[in-house]
């Protein structure tokens, strides 16, 4: 938490100096600014919990049916065979494994604070195969920067706060997020493997990365050929396609496994419940000090230098109001889904910058955080190249997202 304590102070301490700055300037108007920020940011974040603990408790109600018809169980055993060569030191069957495709699962349907726990217990269970009580081990390394290169494919929690941002489609960000989570991904991959020298080109990797990346780049063949209009317009059709499909699949699988998927959902729902009841405190924390520290006008300071530097290289700077959220993601989720919010409120929940912010907070992690709990969790105190790898596949994931973004929406 001391990473956060300096972070939400640092929001304020900085507001204060800009809004000094301002009176002296002849601004007396910035004071009242900043409270009535506090006040609106308050409301807002419990207009936006009420939505949250709705998706919350659906998502993973529906999680639990999945996993007790074996979904998860079969998923398991499929990736496998992948797993025992990505993390030899871990062996076949065990529980770590389980966990590892659980919290994968969660994290795919952007179910970051349902994905944490299930984290935990992952990284515990692969902390009994560690011979060093506080060096991580390779399998601990790789299962972090998978998790922090955001695992995203399907984001229900982005969708459900531009829903509640008034969006007219909220899934119309489902192909930029599928497409940048899928760069970050891939580079946190590549990264660990070359640290590790992990085989890449055994005949058993390939066999599952290359159908994957054939059909990713044969996907992104066809969308080369669509117009910004017809990108949108598929992305929305998929995304929500992909979403109710995937609730069917769940449904059917627990019926025909003899799962009494009602009372299986009511069970993960009251664990979706318990979860969201503990994320308030936070949210109106963050919120508050991002609501502030715009008002003070020192968050348009910082953008209004990057986008003279961006201008400087002749380039358009229609971007730079997204990057907030990509500057505070890796601290803090809770600080990231507040700038978005923020971000929304602003320039209007479907303009261009709160796509982006959207797509970035969709195809990057909170990778402090992650570093700093998980490894926590277990007493690793050398985290050897996890850092490095982390922090390029959160690039690859903020370049990726203003990349596609500007290719889907112009």
């Amino acid at each position: 938490m001391t990473m956060l304590n300096g972070l939400w102070l640092s929001f304020f301490a900085v507001a204060a100096v800009a809004a000094v700055a301002r009176w002296l300037g002849g601004d007396p108007a910035v004071w009242a600014a900043m409270v009535e920020s506090l006040f609106a940011m308050a409301k807002l974040s419990v207009e936006v919990m009420i939505l949250l603990f709705g998706t919350l408790t659906l998502w993973l109600g529906f999680l639990r049916i999945a996993e007790k018809a074996g979904l998860v169980d079969v998923l398991g055993r499929l990736l496998a065979p992948l797993f025992a060569r990505l993390m030899p030191e871990v062996p076949r069957g065990h529980p770590a494994l389980g966990f590892i495709t659980l919290n994968f699962a969660a994290n795919g349907l952007g179910l970051d604070n349902a994905a944490t726990p299930i984290g935990l217990k992952a990284m515990k269970a692969l902390q009994e195969l560690n011979p060093s009580a506080t060096v991580a081990s390779n399998a601990q390394i790789l299962f972090l920067v998978l998790n922090a290169s955001s695992l995203t494919l399907l984001p229900v929690s982005i969708f459900m706060y531009r829903a509640q941002q008034g969006a007219a489609d909220p899934t119309l960000v489902f192909l930029p997020i599928l497409l940048a989570t899928s760069a970050s991904t891939l580079v946190g991959l590549l990264s660990v493997a070359f640290m590790q020298r992990l085989k890449l080109w055994d005949p058993v990797v390939l066999a599952y990365l290359l159908p994957g990346a054939l059909l990713l780049g044969g996907f992104m063949a066809l969308l080369a050929g669509l117009s910004a209009t017809a990108l949108a317009g598929l992305s929305s059709l998929l995304g929500n396609l992909t979403l109710f499909g995937l609730i069917l699949a769940f449904l059917l699988c627990g019926w025909l496994r003899k799962v009494p998927v009602y009372e299986a959902f009511v069970e993960g729902a009251r664990e979706g419940f318990d979860v969201a009841k503990g994320l308030l405190p936070y949210l109106v924390a963050m919120l508050c000090a991002v609501g502030v520290l715009r008002a003070s006008g020192a968050l348009e300071a910082l953008l209004d230098g990057i986008r003279w530097c961006v201008t400087g290289l002749g380039l358009d700077t229609r971007f730079v109001e997204a990057l907030p959220t990509a500057l505070v993601k890796p601290f803090s989720g809770s600080a990231a889904r507040a700038m978005l919010i923020e971000t929304m409120q602003t320039h209007g929940v479907d303009s261009f910058p709160a796509l982006v912010a959207a797509t970035v907070q969709g195809s990057t992690e909170t990778t402090f955080y992650v570093l700093a709990v998980y490894f926590g969790a277990v007493g690793i105190q050398r985290a050897r190249h996890a850092v490095g790898c982390a922090l390029l596949a959160d690039l690859a994931g903020v370049l990726a997202a203003i990349g596609v973004c500007y290719w889907f929406f112009g």
